[in-house]
Parts: structure tokens; sequence; C-alpha cells
């Protein structure tokens, strides 16, 4: 069984063939995963797909793209979402100095509201990162030593640098299906690093088809092509890699149950 750590299956992409996606993750042993809230407003819809399905979870949180526009959402009422059990994950959040979408203040102050709900409910933080690798291992390292949480840098193209800070407070890596991209020499290189029972698999669909699919729309199915990149890179029989994945997943996310 494989699981498709972090997709957006609310998305417009899919909604005309929702269910030919199913049936082809199916076909693939991809048997599990997570749909991610980027917009708190949306929630109602993601949560919609996941109680439809035993074996679709979903997140709640605020993509630091929106933060600007959720600024006036509060921790409490993300809290209360939280108590449904199709929620396993808090996220995703985190900054984004790339894009620079919503202000960089602004971003910080929303990735704080999410580490403490990520306390509070006990649910793991998914962590987006581009661009600003030190204040994120700034702000990690010191709340964790305030009071520790758990979580996963997804879909990771950061510095070795993140991923050993990420690492020493027990935190997951995610690779994404750019780890198959001829330019992603370094993501390979830091996957070669990062231990086995640390990394997850994601497609971050509907973006970023790994290679032979890219330029398409990216589906859960193709996943397979991400574990067998990662199976290469750990010199590991592909079998044992999805796995030990897809244990990471469990262990990580521990109120998923199928």
């Amino acid at each position: 069984m494989i699981i498709d750590t972090h997709c957006h299956l609310d998305f417009t992409e899919f909604q005309d063939d929702f269910s030919g996606m199913l049936d082809n993750a199916k076909k693939n042993n991809v048997l599990g995963m997570q749909t991610i809230c980027t917009k708190i407003e949306e929630f109602p819809k993601i949560l919609n797909i996941a109680s439809k399905q035993s074996n679709i979870w979903c997140s709640v949180g605020t993509h630091p793209h929106n933060a600007e526009d959720e600024e006036h959402i509060s921790k409490e009422y993300i809290l209360e979402l939280c108590n449904n059990a199709k929620v396993i994950g808090i996220g995703e959040t985190g900054l984004d100095y790339f894009y620079e979408n919503s202000k960089r203040d602004v971003q910080i102050k929303s990735l704080y509201k999410h580490i403490e709900v990520s306390r509070k409910t006990s649910l793991p933080l998914i962590i987006h990162a581009r661009d600003a690798d030190d204040d994120i291992i700034e702000i990690l390292t010191t709340e964790y030593k305030k009071k520790k949480f758990t979580g996963v840098i997804h879909c990771f193209t950061a510095s070795q640098k993140l991923a050993d800070a990420a690492l020493s407070i027990g935190f997951y890596i995610s690779f994404s299906g750019i780890i198959t991209f001829k330019n992603a020499e370094n993501i390979r290189k830091s996957c070669e690093i990062i231990p086995i029972n640390r990394i997850l698999i994601e497609t971050d669909a509907p973006f970023l088809a790994p290679i032979p699919f890219r330029g398409k729309r990216n589906e859960p199915a193709f996943i397979t092509e991400t574990l067998k990149k990662v199976s290469e890179i750990k010199n590991m029989p592909i079998d044992e890699t999805k796995d030990i994945t897809t244990n990471n997943f469990f262990n990580l996310f521990t109120r998923a149950k199928l």
C-alpha cells in the first residue's frame, strides 16, 4: 500500500474525473491520500471529500500565500475544526518568500498560530518552505524548545541545513515528483542523506507531475514514480521503500485510520 501524503483533491483539475482519478490510484496500489487545506474558508469542501471515502483524510490550515486573506481567522476556530476525526494534520502553513503573496510578517504570525494549534491538538504541522530557510529554522527550533510538536517539511526543495534542523526536532521530510526532475540533483543528494525512517512521499497533485508525466496534470497514481526514485537513491528494494514510507506516514499522522 502506498500513501499520497499530500495532494489537493478539491482543486478544479479533478472535478470532471474524480472517480477516474480514484480508480487510477487504486490500480497503482495508492490506497490512502491526504487532501490538504490551503484556505480555511474552503475547508467544508475539503472535509466533504474526505468524509465520503474511508481512505482519504484531510488537514486544516492556511497556506502562506493566503495568510493575509485569512488573518482574521482565530486559533480557536481552527481548533474547533480539528474536532473532526478526518482531520489528521495542521496546514499547510509555513513561509514563502519567493512569491511573497502575503506580507512576511503576516506569514510569520500565521505560522505561529498554526504551531499553537498543533501543540494543543497533537496533530502534526505540514510546512511549506520556499526561500525562507533561516526564518523557518529559527521559528521551528525556538518554538520546539518551548514545547514540543511534530510535523513534516512537505515537497522538500530547501537546503540541507533546513533538513538537518527539521530532523533534529523529529520532523519528517517529504519528497514529491520534483525528485525525478533532471535539475534536482541537490534534492536527490538530500534524499540520500536523510534517514529512510524520516522520509514521506507525496504528489502535491495537481501540481508537479513527475517524469515521465511532466507537463500533465498530476494525480495520486503518479506517486509510483517518486517511490521508484527514492528507492533507487536509497539503493533499497522498492517494496521495502514502500512499506517504510507508508509506516512513516502512520507514525506521524497518528489519527489516520483505515
